[in-house]
């Protein structure tokens, strides 16, 4: 099968001198190529990105991407993990996190890196926020909590807290990146323990799916004052814009902010990564612009 046959309706007649893309399933509703086709517009470059919906076989959807020539590629639920072992090399930082999401082309294959964790600290820094020296505290320990963690080290935090409702989950993730980055700096707690946290000043990173679905409820704790010690709150989810959690971040008096920055950056690093260019923080913001008109205005 050609890797085109992987089309999504919509997209099966584009044509332009390159094409970039994404693997995922579902992917019907990405919201990436209005990042990339918005860049690729803006600096007249004949690339298109294309979603691609695997269901099965993804070694040989990634070979046939390889062999017709697609520049670079995202990777999406739920094929972060399942991808890696299909690549000629990878990132250090994927590595730790053990998730790629981004595929860049090699003369003998695709490398894979892990932009949502820089895209993270990106969003977290346009917001006036230092990771450096920052007490983080993080709400769940999926897989996105992984690569949080990472980059709440990478990038300096002196403490962070990971709260879960299974403490192995959280104790996983705290062994695997304090052996990692060679210091004890993460420290794991169920979700009934939240009250051993210090009265502090923190980042809180909301890393569950809760609030992606109407009637969702509270977030993973639900003491309202436990916010109280959150100078900002994230939460990776970006649609609704405003979750339970922000809501109660915002109430206790601390700084708000979804996820909508995270995809954006993340979008742009990998750009930067397949097209060898620097995008100007100028065009950053037209292509979140763009973003928000797509997902907030319906």
């Amino acid at each position: 099968m050609s890797i085109m046959d992987y089309t999504i309706e919509g997209y099966k007649n584009v044509q332009a001198k390159q094409y970039i893309g994404i693997f995922g399933n579902p992917i019907k509703h990405t919201l990436s190529p209005v990042i990339h086709d918005t860049l690729s517009k803006s600096l007249g470059v004949d690339e298109r990105y294309i979603p691609f919906h695997i269901t099965d076989n993804l070694k040989a959807a990634v070979e046939s991407a390889y062999d017709e020539g697609i520049l670079g590629l995202n990777i999406t639920v739920p094929y972060k993990q399942e991808i890696m072992p299909y690549l000629v090399d990878i990132d250090p930082a994927a590595k730790a996190i053990g998730a790629v999401n981004t595929l860049v082309r090699t003369e003998v294959g695709y490398m894979g890196y892990n932009t949502d964790m820089p895209g993270l600290a990106k969003a977290i820094f346009s917001e006036g926020m230092e990771l450096k020296d920052s007490k983080v505290v993080m709400l769940g320990a999926g897989g996105a909590a992984r690569a949080v963690a990472y980059m709440c080290l990478y990038y300096g935090a002196k403490r962070v807290y990971i709260v879960n409702r299974t403490f192995e989950k959280a104790k996983n993730i705290a062994d695997d990146m304090n052996t990692e980055f060679g210091k004890e700096c993460i420290i794991p707690l169920s979700a009934q323990d939240y009250k051993s946290i210090p009265e502090d000043r923190y980042i809180f990173i909301q890393c569950t799916s809760v609030g992606l679905h109407n009637g969702d409820g509270l977030p993973l704790v639900e003491d309202k004052e436990f916010y109280r010690m959150a100078e900002c709150g994230v939460d990776l989810i970006y649609n609704p814009a405003k979750t339970p959690f922000l809501q109660l971040i915002e109430e206790m008096g601390g700084k708000a902010f979804n996820g909508l920055k995270m995809l954006l950056y993340q979008g742009i690093m990998a750009y930067e990564l397949w097209n060898q260019v620097e995008i100007s923080e100028e065009l950053a913001n037209i292509v979140y612009s763009e973003l928000k008109n797509t997902v907030y205005s319906k």
